[in-house]
């Protein structure tokens, strides 16, 4: 085979799996995790269910796909939206990941609040950060604020610990609708607001003995 022709052939290929991941996204906004089958996925692009075989072996996969899609496209988000001040900054991440989860309930249910039953082969936690585009932008903003004083400690540690409340905060909002919880968006925002006003009282240690600094 030529290099020419290989490369049409791992362009074919490319192309395929992007409409599949897309094909997949539309399912879960639709039906929820339930609606997200391989047979489904293969009717709604018009191939055989072997076809969809061929790129992903079963329904985890799927999910793991649809998982870095989506902190791809909240890494969109959150690069256009990066004020000055890096209290803002971090506001502002916090404020796009509301709006992200909250806008498509159906798929942060089935993508991020869906237990992940295997870890990807060969692959650290330490390579997954770094493969994460809207975590690497987190880890930018609290490194903005150590830089300028308004927090202190790990910068993973620190956001991990955001991460923690604002994906908490999206979860209880979607599980729990009829909970008073206020304006949805706004009860995201003020548990980010305490949330770093506890982290600036005192310094952040590591989650573990061996700190795992992601590089930029």
């Amino acid at each position: 085979m030529s290099s020419s022709a290989a490369q049409r052939r791992e362009l074919q290929k490319a192309e395929l799996r992007a409409e599949l991941v897309a094909a997949a996204h539309a399912l879960v906004r639709e039906e929820g995790y339930d609606g997200l089958t391989i047979r489904k996925l293969a009717t709604r692009v018009g191939y055989a269910p072997m076809s969809v075989y061929s790129y992903f072996a079963d329904k985890q996969e799927i999910l793991m796909a649809l998982a870095e899609d989506a902190f791809a496209d909240l890494a969109r988000r959150m690069r256009q939206n990066q004020p000055d001040d890096p209290i803002e900054a971090m506001r502002a991440a916090l404020a796009e990941y509301a709006e992200f989860g909250l806008g498509n309930p159906n798929e942060y249910r089935t993508v991020f609040m869906t237990e992940k039953q295997k870890h990807p082969p060969e692959e650290t936690f330490e390579q997954m950060e770094r493969e994460n585009p809207a975590f690497q932008i987190i880890i930018e903003r609290v490194q903005a604020c150590l830089a300028a004083g308004v927090l202190k400690g790990d910068a993973r540690a620190i956001a991990t610990a955001l991460w923690t409340v604002a994906h908490g905060s999206v979860s209880l909002l979607i599980t729990f609708p009829f909970y008073p919880f206020g304006d949805p968006k706004a009860y995201v925002m003020r548990m980010g607001d305490l949330a770093m006003a506890g982290l600036a009282v005192s310094e952040t240690p590591p989650l573990t003995d061996e700190p795992g600094m992601c590089p930029g």
